[in-house]
């Protein structure tokens, strides 16, 4: 698989709402009444701890093979931190997550000390995940037996 992969959303927004598409999907982003929002989808902070979970569900399926890594499922709890400030326009604050913890429970037969492979290829390989390490953001990753 050499050739490079391309995704696209496409759609259009009102006020704090967006409707997208991507491929055959429709995603609605919204914010909270608090926010200015309509509350109609989840808020784009959110979206992307959903996609960083989701990322991270599909690398460790396909480092599960490679390893011969008997996987039977995940379940993620993933938390985001930052500072508000940062996103109503103070420039000394970043407005994008400060700390993102991943608490994932593994079903399965293998050690504690499989797990810890596991999740340590998967981390290396998560385009999500490595995004945010890229950006700075201080990641806690914990996988442990469910």
């Amino acid at each position: 698989m050499s050739k490079k992969m391309t995704f696209q959303v496409t759609g259009k927004t009102e006020n704090m709402r967006a409707d997208l598409h991507s491929n055959q999907h429709q995603i609605t982003i919204d914010e909270p009444a608090e926010m200015g929002g309509t509350d109609k989808g989840q808020d784009p902070m959110s979206n992307l701890l959903a996609s960083l979970a989701g990322c991270e569900n599909v690398i460790a399926n396909m480092v599960a093979k490679e390893m011969d890594f008997d996987l039977q499922s995940i379940e993620f709890d993933v938390h985001g931190e930052l500072d508000p400030r940062g996103l109503m326009g103070d420039k000394n604050v970043r407005p994008y997550f400060e700390k993102v913890q991943v608490n994932a429970k593994v079903s399965t037969e293998e050690s504690q000390e499989r797990i810890d492979e596991l999740k340590e290829k998967t981390d290396a390989r998560c385009p999500v995940f490595t995004t945010l390490k890229a950006a700075g953001v201080d990641l806690d990753a914990n996988w442990t037996k469910a």
